[in-house]
């Protein structure tokens, strides 16, 4: 494969992964205060979900953080080479 196209590749995958990542982290439930409130969190805190839901996003936000970091890492050494 060539280190160009590898490079393409991971530039793509690093937007994909940031993107979701912030995603991600908006959707976990607000500790009080915050982005959350703005967007009803505070309001909907009875309707709160389950502790199985929440360690699932939990392990799913830290995954994709994880091949964030793996793919900015990846990128900096094609990077080195070129």
């Amino acid at each position: 494969m060539d280190l160009s196209l590898l490079k393409l590749v991971l530039q793509i995958l690093l937007a994909v992964f940031g993107l979701l990542t912030i995603l991600l982290v908006l959707l976990h439930k607000g500790r009080g205060g915050g982005l959350s409130d703005m967007f009803g969190g505070g309001v909907s805190s009875s309707a709160s979900a389950s502790g199985v839901a929440e360690r699932n996003l939990n392990r799913l936000t830290v995954t994709v953080a994880v091949l964030w970091g793996a793919s900015a890492v990846g990128l900096g050494i094609i990077e080195t080479m070129l």
